[in-house]
């Protein structure tokens, strides 16, 4: 009797701590700070708070900060030093996002003294591309440190480092997918695709077959997503790391950044999928500890028949604005497409 009593004790306490940990506390309150513009916007800080909190305030900010410092004159160096043959008055502009591609995606020769040595770009790590056995290999951290990274952590460093420079960058969703979308005088709207280094046409992206006509309409995906929505995907990073440090967490944390996170943008397909998700999770905990899968006896509890019937209303929302899961399976191999049928997806309208 006596150890079951520690056993409860210690499990209360466990999840109190969990419920009330500091660090994604103040991530939460940054972010949210930058939405209610209480606060200066910075996607960056925003960020490497999310990931700051996984780690629980270890994470090298400082050390960070200066190789963003670094990729940025780097950056500068670039612009100053190459003209783009593009005449159209927001050049300087374009100019910069040509640097921050090229800084990313393009081996670059530069001058040390009377050396010159190939800068290396970054490229595309193919292990755990989805974080399920290390969610840091989804973080900028991660990428600053290895140079390797994925559809999450390249498109972040690539809006980090077009703010750092004055310009700004729009994030774009897929199916499992980040990319970039900018707008410029020559073209109009044109996409950035960082994990391969091409420019694809939205055919691509339809072309996976998960993009349903309504996600398009309803601004699921494919959308040019405002700084501020940008802070609101964020927020379900931070939400999906605290459920990764706390796995036995009661839900309420994920659902105050879900909830907020949908105030800012209604049709975030990550934010709304996250709501629904942790609603399952805590109808599932109340028939576990029911001792039953019978889901009609579980459904006898007025708590659990709540629970059941937004869930539910929760994910026929979510089919009926578009949006379509993409088996992860089949997520490289769309990827992969790209390059293996680049002439058929490129967009031409950047070679002229």
């Amino acid at each position: 009797m006596k150890k079951l009593i520690i056993l409860i004790i210690l499990g209360t306490f466990f999840q109190s701590k969990a419920q009330s940990n500091q660090f994604y506390s103040d991530a939460y309150q940054t972010i949210d700070n930058m939405l209610n513009d209480k606060q200066q916007y910075s996607f960056k800080e925003a960020v490497f708070g999310v990931e700051n909190a996984y780690y629980q305030g270890k994470l090298d900010i400082e050390g960070l900060n200066r190789k963003i410092g670094f990729l940025t004159s780097f950056c500068n160096r670039l612009v100053k030093n190459r003209k783009l043959s593009y005449s159209e008055k927001d050049a300087e502009k374009v100019n910069k996002y040509a640097a921050i591609y090229t800084v990313i995606c393009q081996s670059t020769p530069v001058i040390f003294g009377n050396d010159t040595i190939k800068y290396k770009p970054f490229t595309y790590d193919f292990e755990d591309v989805f974080g399920h056995k290390e969610l840091s290999n989804l973080f900028v951290s991660k990428l600053l440190d290895t140079q390797k990274g994925n559809c999450n952590s390249m498109p972040y460093l690539y809006k980090i480092l077009a703010e750092e420079l004055g310009v700004d960058a729009n994030l774009a969703l897929a199916p499992n997918h980040v990319y970039i979308k900018h707008n410029i005088k020559s073209i109009g709207w044109y996409n950035t695709e960082l994990t391969s280094g091409i420019f694809p046409i939205d055919a691509w992206l339809s072309a996976s077959g998960f993009i349903h006509l309504d996600a398009i309409k309803n601004g699921v995906f494919m959308k040019a997503l405002n700084n501020k929505e940008s802070l609101a995907l964020l927020l379900v990073d931070l939400a999906n790391a605290y459920n990764r440090s706390f796995p036995d967490n009661d839900g309420s944390f994920a659902l105050k950044c879900a909830e907020r996170a949908i105030q800012i943008y209604p049709y975030l397909p990550n934010a709304l999928l996250l709501q629904a998700e942790t609603h399952t999770k805590q109808f599932q905990k109340l028939m576990k500890e029911q001792n039953t899968k019978d889901i009609q006896a579980t459904l006898s509890n007025p708590k659990a028949k709540e629970l059941f019937d937004i869930m539910n209303k929760e994910y026929t929302h979510i089919h009926k604005i578009g949006y379509r899961s993409m088996p992860e399976e089949m997520y490289l191999d769309w990827l992969v497409s790209l390059k293996t049928e680049r002439s058929k997806y490129e967009d031409t309208r950047l070679q002229k």
